[in-house]
């Protein structure tokens, strides 16, 4: 069994999807980023970072538990594990790899700025919101370039389609329109309509809709301007 730490948010969406996929059984744990749940003891102890999603695999290697954090990390682990979406030959190997390394640097931390900008800054601040709108719209572009002459980023589908999905399903709230990539939109219409995607993006959903960032100040106080951690 695979405990989850997580909180329905495009980084936790691309662990369900992959635990869906694979058909592997998990038990979902909430980390409620609005308040606080990431800074518990217990929590970090599997992510220093006091970021979700993270797993605990209790059948890990040698037959012992094992955590795991960060998303793409977790990806390449349940990738391992499972022999499925994640192939062995290396010059496939590296092709996945460099499309998920580009989500994890490149495409989520962009749309996220994105997001912050566009949604949540009390005040707008024309040079962030045009810069990061712009740099997601040239991002979009790359995939629909590639997308163009391939179904899914590396070939066939694998963990980098899922480490990119969830990070385009808000594409509004990030200030595009997907009619503009006609090959993206493809792309994510093939995605949308997999059964374990149309299971694993509800997770949560009941979790989520209790809390509304947009309104809940006290949250946007945990979640935003944290620094440094002192050790205790």
């Amino acid at each position: 069994m695979i405990d989850l730490y997580f909180w329905p948010t495009p980084n936790g969406f691309k662990i369900t999807m992959m635990l869906e996929e694979c058909g592997l059984p998990y038990n979902v744990k909430y980390v409620n980023i609005g308040r606080g749940d990431q800074f518990e003891p217990e929590f970090l102890k599997i992510s220093p970072n006091n970021r979700m999603p993270a797993i605990v695999d209790h059948d890990g290697p040698d037959d012992a538990p094992v955590s795991v954090f960060e998303s793409g990390a977790i990806l390449q682990y349940l990738g391992r594990k499972t022999g499925k979406f994640y192939p062995q030959e290396e010059r496939d190997r590296i092709e996945v790899e460099e499309w998920l390394f580009w989500q994890m640097g490149g495409l989520g931390p962009m749309a996220g700025q994105a997001h912050h900008f566009r949604q949540y800054a009390p005040e707008k601040i024309d040079y962030a919101y045009d810069r990061y709108t712009d740099e997601v719209n040239r991002l979009y572009g790359v995939m629909n370039i590639r997308l163009k002459d391939h179904d899914f980023l590396a070939g066939d589908y694998s963990i980098a389609d899922m480490a990119a999905y969830p990070w385009v399903r808000p594409y509004k709230r990030q200030g595009q329109e997907l009619a503009d990539f006609p090959h993206l939109e493809a792309w994510y219409k093939r995605i949308h309509d997999r059964p374990a995607v149309a299971r694993a993006i509800v997770v949560g959903k009941e979790e989520r809709e209790k809390w509304d960032l947009s309104k809940d100040k006290d949250a946007k106080s945990v979640l935003f301007g944290q620094r440094a951690r002192q050790p205790a």
